[in-house]
């Protein structure tokens, strides 16, 4: 399982650079799609930032971060990276549907990988804290 989830995170480095390069670039991007859908609009947007840093290049840490955890077998911190990363990622979208009405396609699959990486993340630690039961009956 950790070797999905970090299959998972790095493709979620790919679409954190790609909309990274999205939030540094001023040309059309192949996300602008229409009205509803511009990646540029989302990604030049006031909330495109915090303190200055772009949210794409917090996106690359953060699934670095899962990534690594993943691979080093750290389950309980795995889970809580990426029950912080869905938060996030989750707060974004929020913005993008009732502040800016308009979606980012890279930022909607980020949302799909960070919510893929959460179900594998809570199968995995499911699947190691469950003990087998005892029967007892030695035969």
């Amino acid at each position: 399982m950790r070797y999905l989830i970090a299959f998972l995170a790095l493709a979620g480095i790919i679409v954190s650079i790609l909309a990274l390069h999205v939030h540094y670039s001023t040309d059309v991007q192949p996300c602008d799609i229409n009205a509803h859908w511009d990646c540029g609009i989302v990604n030049h947007s006031r909330y495109a930032e915090i303190n200055h840093i772009p949210v794409a290049a917090i996106g690359i840490v953060g699934y670095l971060v899962i990534g690594a955890l993943a691979l080093m077998s750290r389950r309980a911190l795995t889970v809580v990276a990426v029950l912080i990363g869905l938060a996030f990622s989750l707060y974004l979208t929020n913005i993008e549907a009732h502040k800016l009405e308009v979606w980012c396609l890279y930022c909607v699959i980020s949302q799909g990988i960070i919510a893929l990486i959460t179900l594998c993340s809570l199968v995995w630690i499911f699947l190691h804290t469950k003990k087998p039961v005892a029967s007892g009956l030695n035969s």
